[in-house]
């Protein structure tokens, strides 16, 4: 891997993490419904997990003499977080959280791999501390998918 495999995918991160903090902000604001307060809880502490994960790549972008993307770089991708129609569909948020998730940590993966490849050890540091995160937040909101009902 080179350098700019590199760049490419912290910049993929960094583009998602801040999806994920406006898709969470978003659900967090518009669930409805007594089975929806944890999960929404939930959301409200991990978006300021997934902040810092932005702020570190953009660091990390900003060491290898690269900028983070600004807004007009951004092209919408978590189709499945985006906020349900009923907004009691506490479920459907679970299964966005989730695909997100799993998302974030192929491409954390990736970058591992990537960042071995290169001798880069400091951004493998970064990928592998955010991937272990990333990881806790799919384990969390796999215990939601078992305790919620289904429609």
């Amino acid at each position: 891997m080179t350098t700019d495999e590199i760049i490419d995918l912290l910049t993929e991160a960094y583009i998602d993490e801040l999806e994920t903090v406006m898709n969470y902000r978003t659900n967090a604001i518009v669930l409805d419904g007594i089975h929806a307060e944890e999960v929404k809880e939930s959301l409200e502490e991990d978006i300021q997990e997934e902040l810092d994960h932005a702020r570190i790549l953009g660091e990390r972008l900003k060491q290898l003499d690269e900028s983070p993307p600004g807004s007009e770089s951004f092209e919408a991708n978590q189709h499945s977080l985006q906020p349900p129609e009923d907004t009691t569909d506490v479920q459907s948020v679970i299964e966005g959280v989730l695909e997100a998730e799993e998302a974030a940590i192929e491409t954390y993966r990736s970058l591992v791999e990537a960042a071995d490849d290169a001798n880069d050890p400091v951004t493998e540091d970064v990928a592998v501390t955010i991937l272990a995160d990333e990881e806790a937040h799919r384990t969390e909101f796999r215990g939601f998918q078992k305790e919620f009902p289904m429609d």
